[in-house]
């Protein structure tokens, strides 16, 4: 890479930075191609971002972003794991690490909060953002649900009863 590419590398992922909610850093530790291909493309599924980049301009990067604080952790053969969606992108990581042993995943940031590994790998463990609006709707709705069949009860119970009262007319 000339200057030009790595000055536009590093405008690019500040950019990423400055847009992003959560980023993982790992160490490779001998990963195959098909292993890096097989990571990406699950990481590219959930709407993430995995990529190798050199320290020197990663560190360059996040220098004046809220993820500044995983600097200290860039030493060695790292990648960068972003989303918007911070636990998606820590859950495909942390997923494939357990499955992998020759990655170890380094720590993360989220937001300006510094993560460490068990930090990263509590919150895989929650439910992804989609989820947790899911559940939230659920519990906003099931409530007028019960008020819709309270009030139609009544009524109900009204029409059985003019039925019953109808039916005795007729039979007397």
């Amino acid at each position: 890479m000339n200057r030009i590419e790595k000055k536009a590398l590093v405008d690019s992922l500040s950019g990423v930075f400055a847009q992003t909610s959560m980023v993982v850093v790992t160490k490779n530790l001998g990963l195959t191609v098909a292993d890096v291909t097989e990571l990406r493309r699950k990481v590219r599924a959930v709407g993430a971002c995995y990529r190798v980049v050199k320290n020197r301009l990663a560190v360059l990067a996040l220098e004046g972003t809220r993820f500044n604080g995983i600097i200290p952790i860039l030493k060695g053969p790292t990648a960068l794991a972003w989303a918007d969606d911070p636990v998606v992108v820590a859950k495909v990581v942390v997923d494939f690490a357990k499955a992998n042993d020759k990655i170890e995943i380094l720590g993360g940031s989220l937001g300006a909060q510094v993560l460490d590994v068990s930090g990263v790998k509590a919150l895989a463990e929650l439910p992804s953002l989609d989820v947790l609006r899911a559940q939230f709707v659920g519990l906003i709705s099931t409530p007028a649900t019960r008020v819709t069949t309270l009030t139609q009860t009544p009524a109900a119970q009204l029409a059985r009863l003019f039925g019953a009262y109808a039916k005795a007319g007729d039979a007397a």
